[in-house]
């Protein structure tokens, strides 16, 4: 019975170890911005915006050594968006941007530099900010479905922490914010540049 028990608990002992040295799961935290292209568009309507800042969390599982999936939140802040129709109206929509997104990651590892490719589908929720920089009150709140796609490098600085650089993009419609005289009928790329830290666990 003793020798039983003991060969059980070496079979955990082991079992948690190798787990332990598996590390197949990393959380991190990175800051983000935000930059959208000039948009000219066949219905009298530019879209232009400036730079935004936020920040984003993200999770992966390692499926091989070198794939993984991910999933993100992120989110930015006082990102204005402006509209200019028929070269004489104009709209300023500021905006709080959130993103919902999954990819699958492939990973290339050189010793301490891991570059990595992605890709996946997102979902972005634009919320206009009701304060002066808004002035349109006719805006409304709207989620727009896209394509992420993306490309970095990791540094591994300990065996449980790396520090994380990508260049994102997120292929989407241009917002209209439910309200019709925005529309362009014009899609566009968002980019997402991140930088961050991730722990490994």
């Amino acid at each position: 019975m003793k020798k039983i028990a003991f060969i059980g608990c070496l079979l955990v002992i082991c079992a948690t170890a190798g787990r332990a040295q598996e590390s197949r799961q990393d959380i991190s935290l990175s800051g983000t911005g935000i930059i959208e292209p000039f948009i000219g568009s066949s219905t009298d309507v530019q879209v232009s915006a400036n730079r935004g800042f936020g920040a984003m969390l993200s999770y992966r599982f390692q499926l091989t050594p070198a794939s993984a999936l991910e999933a993100n939140y992120g989110i930015t802040y006082n990102n204005k968006l402006h509209y200019l129709i028929s070269n004489t109206n104009n709209y300023l929509v500021n905006t709080r941007t959130q993103e919902i997104s999954f990819a699958y990651v492939r990973s290339f590892n050189f010793r301490k530099f891991n570059p990595f490719v992605e890709g996946g589908p997102a979902v972005l929720i634009l919320l206009p900010i009701r304060d002066a920089a808004t002035t349109s009150l006719d805006v409304k709140q709207q989620t727009d479905v896209g394509g992420l796609y993306g490309a970095g490098i990791a540094y591994e600085i300990s065996p449980s922490f790396d520090i994380r650089a990508e260049f994102r993009g997120i292929v989407t419609k241009v917002p209209t914010f439910d309200y019709s005289q925005l529309d362009t009928k014009r899609w566009y790329n968002i980019y997402y540049p991140a930088v961050g830290v991730a722990y490994h666990f």
